[in-house]
């Protein structure tokens, strides 16, 4: 074990395994520093929908693939991260920093240590792209209240919260087809990535432009 701590939300547990790290939440594995071939696509492909200058929103630090993959481009001039635990902020400035290419030390990063459900909704800001990675998508989040991100509400919250033609790009465990349908209702055209993994059903990527037709 490379650090435990307990935090609201009960244990968190950075170990590691080999030549890698795992992130543990109450004895529920969450991720770790295998691959992220998904996290990077999620940020990659938003990129490609916004203009030179965007401003990026980063919901769930993790691992700090998805933000390398942000802070590795010049398109953004402005990248926040929302993260709920300050644990594993801390660990981004040593252990973990090489996984997301030390990008907390980049002047383009803000990192905001709250809950995003929360942030959200009390933040005026807006942004041209929002990328969540939080839990493990809309059909398994490890804390309930995370849940409130995939409805009805937490779409429309999230709508509020992009520019006109912003995009909101969302990382799933697993496909949901439900969740597309609410996206495409709420947001706008959806399209939908499938990266594939060693064991089990592909990870998934969904990505919907504001549409206010």
């Amino acid at each position: 074990m490379v650090d435990r701590v307990v935090t609201d939300r009960g244990e968190l547990v950075l170990r590691r395994c080999a030549e890698h790290l795992e992130i543990i939440s109450n004895g529920v594995f969450l991720m770790d520093t295998r691959a992220g071939s998904s996290e990077r696509l999620l940020v990659r492909e938003s990129l490609k929908l916004v203009p030179a200058g965007a401003r990026i929103l980063i919901g769930g630090l993790g691992v700090g693939f998805s933000l390398a993959e942000a802070a590795a481009s010049q398109v953004p001039a402005e990248i926040v991260v929302v993260e709920i635990e300050r644990a594993l902020i801390d660990w981004h400035r040593d252990t973990l920093a090489p996984f997301s290419a030390h990008a907390l030390d980049d002047a383009r990063v803000r990192v905001v240590n709250d809950d995003i459900v929360r942030w959200l909704g009390t933040t005026d800001e807006v942004f041209d792209a929002i990328c969540l990675d939080v839990d493990n998508g809309p059909d398994w989040t490890v804390f309930q209240h995370n849940a409130a991100l995939y409805d009805d509400h937490g779409l429309t919250l999230l709508r509020e919260r992009l520019t006109g033609d912003g995009v909101l790009a969302a990382w799933s465990a697993s496909a949901s087809p439900a969740y597309a349908t609410r996206l495409a209702a709420v947001i706008g055209p959806v399209t939908t990535h499938r990266v594939e993994v060693p064991r089990g059903e592909p990870d998934v990527v969904y990505l919907a432009r504001r549409d206010d037709r």
